[in-house]
C-alpha cells in the first residue's frame, strides 16, 4: 500500500507540475515559459520524485514505465496492475486540483488543457502516422534511459537526473508533434477534463506508449544479457 500511496503522489506531482506549467505559464503574456519551459517542468517533476519516492516505490509514474520494466525483467507482475490504477487516480487527481486552479479566473478558455491528440488536435497539426511513430520511439527511448541509469552496474544515485533529464528532451522534440504523452495516466487525466476530440483520441496515447515501452523491455533485456 505504501508503494501505491507513493505512486499515487508521484503521479499527481507529474501532471499538476507538468500540465500546470503547460496551462497556467506556457503562454501567460510576455512572461511565458513556452515549450521550453513546459519541457524542463515535466523533467522537474519526475527529477524531484525520483529522490522523494524512488525508495519506496521505485517512482514509476507511468503505465509504460511499470510494463517495460515488467517486460525488462525488473518489476514483479504482482504489481502491475495496483501501479497502474495509482498511477491513472493520481493523474486525475493531479488534473482536477489543475482544473479547480484553472478555472479561477474570469473568463478563461481551457482549451485542450494540455491534452495530447493529432491532426487537429496536434498543436502542430501532425497526422496520426507521425503522432504514433512519435510516441512509440519517445517511449522506447525513455524506458532505455530509465532501464540503463537503473542498471546495478551503472553509476548509483544519478539515474533521477539522467531520467528527468532524458524527459525533458523527450518534451522538447515532441511537444508540437503531440504535445507529448509517453505517458497513458498523464494522457488520460487530461482528456477527461478536456473532452471532445481529446478523449476521443486517447487510444493512441496508451498504445503507442505501451508499445514502446515493451520493446524497450525486450531490446534492453537482451543487450544487458550476459549470455
Amino acid at each position: 500500500m505504501k508503494k501505491l500511496v507513493a505512486e499515487f503522489i508521484g503521479t499527481f506531482w507529474l501532471v499538476l507540475g507538468g500540465c500546470g506549467s503547460a496551462v497556467l505559464a506556457a503562454g501567460f503574456p510576455e512572461l511565458g515559459i513556452g515549450f521550453v519551459g513546459v519541457s524542463f517542468a515535466f523533467g522537474l517533476t519526475v527529477l524531484t520524485m525520483a529522490y522523494a519516492i524512488g525508495h519506496i516505490s521505485g517512482c514509476h509514474l507511468n503505465p509504460a514505465v511499470t510494463v517495460g520494466l515488467w517486460i525488462g525483467g525488473r518489476f514483479e507482475s504482482k504489481d502491475v496492475v495496483g501501479y497502474i490504477i495509482a498511477q491513472v487516480l493520481g493523474g486525475l487527481a493531479g488534473a482536477a486540483v489543475l482544473y479547480v486552479i484553472a478555472t479561477g479566473k474570469a473568463g478563461v478558455e481551457l482549451g485542450g488543457f494540455a491534452a495530447n491528440g493529432y491532426g487537429e488536435a496536434s498543436p502542430g497539426g501532425y497526422n496520426l502516422t507521425s503522432a504514433l511513430v512519435t510516441e512509440v520511439v519517445m517511449t522506447f527511448m525513455f524506458l532505455m534511459i530509465i532501464l540503463g541509469s537503473t542498471y546495478p552496474e551503472a553509476p548509483a544515485g544519478f539515474a533521477g537526473i539522467a531520467i528527468g533529464l532524458g524527459l525533458v528532451l523527450i518534451h522538447l522534440i515532441s511537444i508540437p508533434v503531440t504535445n507529448t504523452s509517453v505517458n497513458p495516466a498523464r494522457s488520460t487525466s487530461q482528456a477527461i477534463f478536456a473532452g471532445g476530440i481529446y478523449l476521443q483520441q486517447l487510444w493512441l496515447f496508451w498504445l503507442a506508449p505501451l508499445v514502446g515501452a515493451v520493446l524497450a523491455g525486450i531490446v534492453y533485456k537482451n543487450l544487458s544479457s550476459s549470455e
